[in-house]
């Protein structure tokens, strides 16, 4: 793809989303009318409508105190009804999505369910290089069934002079590992690199040996086409707040395939909004789970925050998954261009692309010694990025509020480094 001023405005006026745009708040720059903002993959910007969804609810506070639960707009006690929107965003079942608690919190609560070792079947599969609250929640929990993570913990490295791990050599170790393996946990795509992980083949060859698989989809939700209870995903998690904008701190998604989620003697942490709905307020001794992943909910739902959320959700309802991920395409293979284009043309740009052709909305360029200054000089000309040590920017354009000439600028300022 070429990428020119031209082709970028004719990109522009052909795209079906351009005018979602404005329903963003996009943050003002110092030397521009709008920031260049490239880290929805950090931060999703603020969707206008977030504040009238917030206040539906404080008004229905003010109005009904704690019968708000039953006689507002948005009755709070079946407020995480409302949000089986969520399913088509990761290709499940709406009884096999949730949405509760927060990211890191989710994934202890699923791994308390799935993993459960034995003497013989403890080892876990992740990549090496993970998020670090994925290392940390590992790290946990495998000490907390006695053991140790050098021993039970297999992290994945790519090939030596390599950035990303090749299938091939995931499933080789999940063969390997055999009758050791208790559970494959991976990203669906991965935060550093911004490779997207084959979740499907991962997960079938988890299966063949006996082990079940959990994703961390933090950075694929609302980013990648997902099919997670065709692909017979055991279980994944989500937050929110990234490619979803649901705001800071927001709320995270749970999917637990319907053969564990239907299963009442699935192993869980419980809590009284996990009970049988039917019988919450009967506040009897002994907890029956309400079907699905509804079941593993503890506390009633976050009202404010997911009200947040909802106006998002409403929005990817409204257009789509296949329409984002063909944007998203666009806006990434058109991103590549403008970059490889800039360097070509200014000799202090060094730098390598280690984001593989199976990503999502993400480019990362790995830099060399003047990596700092180049991304320096990007912030204060109003380039909102992202740095992650030791030295990578990430950048990453979203459907929804990204233009291509935000790209074609950005790759103009690269020009003028």
């Amino acid at each position: 793809m070429q990428a020119t001023q031209t082709i970028a405005q004719k990109l522009d006026q052909e795209d079906p989303l351009r005018n979602y745009r404005s329903q963003f708040y996009m943050p003002p720059g110092k030397r521009r009318k709008e920031q260049l903002y490239f880290t929805g993959n950090s931060l999703g910007l603020q969707p206008k409508a977030v504040e009238k969804y917030i206040m539906q609810e404080l008004e229905d506070w003010r109005a009904y105190g704690v019968e708000g639960h039953f006689h507002g707009k948005n009755p709070w006690f079946k407020y995480h009804h409302f949000f089986d929107k969520e399913a088509k965003i990761v290709g499940a079942k709406p009884e096999e999505v949730v949405v509760m608690n927060n990211l890191t919190v989710n994934l202890h609560l699923l791994l308390v369910s799935f993993y459960r070792p034995t003497k013989t079947r403890y080892k876990i599969i992740m990549e090496a290089g993970a998020f670090p609250s994925d290392m940390y929640v590992i790290e946990s929990q495998v000490k907390h069934h006695g053991f140790s993570y050098d021993d039970a913990v297999i992290e994945m490295i790519p090939r030596e002079g390599e950035y990303h791990l090749r299938t091939e050599d995931i499933l080789a170790k999940i063969e390997e590992t055999g009758d050791e393996l208790a559970l494959l946990f991976f990203s669906g795509v991965q935060y550093y690199t911004g490779q997207r992980f084959n979740i499907q083949a991962l997960t079938e060859a988890a299966h063949r040996v006996g082990a079940l698989s959990g994703f961390d989809c933090a950075h694929a939700a609302g980013n990648i086409k997902l099919e997670l209870h065709d692909w017979k995903v055991d279980f994944a998690a989500w937050c929110t707040y990234k490619y979803m904008n649901s705001g800071p701190g927001g709320v995270s998604g749970v999917f637990i395939h319907e053969k564990h989620g239907n299963n009442p003697d699935t192993p869980r942490f419980a809590g009284w909004w996990g009970h049988k709905e039917s019988e919450r307020f009967q506040m009897k001794r002994g907890f029956i789970p309400e079907p699905g992943a509804a079941g593993w909910q503890l506390s009633n739902a976050p009202v404010l925050t997911m009200a947040a959320h909802k106006a998002s959700l409403d929005m990817f309802d409204e257009v789509g998954m296949d329409a984002l991920v063909e944007k998203g395409a666009k806006l990434n293979a058109f991103l590549e261009q403008v970059v490889i284009d800039a360097q070509a043309s200014n000799d202090k740009l060094e730098f390598e692309v280690i984001t593989p052709e199976e990503r999502g909305c993400q480019l990362s360029m790995l830099t060399n010694e003047n990596g700092k200054a180049l991304f320096d000089y990007l912030t204060e000309n109003d380039v909102i990025a992202d740095w992650r040590e030791p030295n990578v920017i990430r950048l990453a354009p979203v459907p929804l509020y990204n233009s291509f000439m935000d790209i074609w600028e950005f790759g103009e300022l690269l020009k003028g480094f």
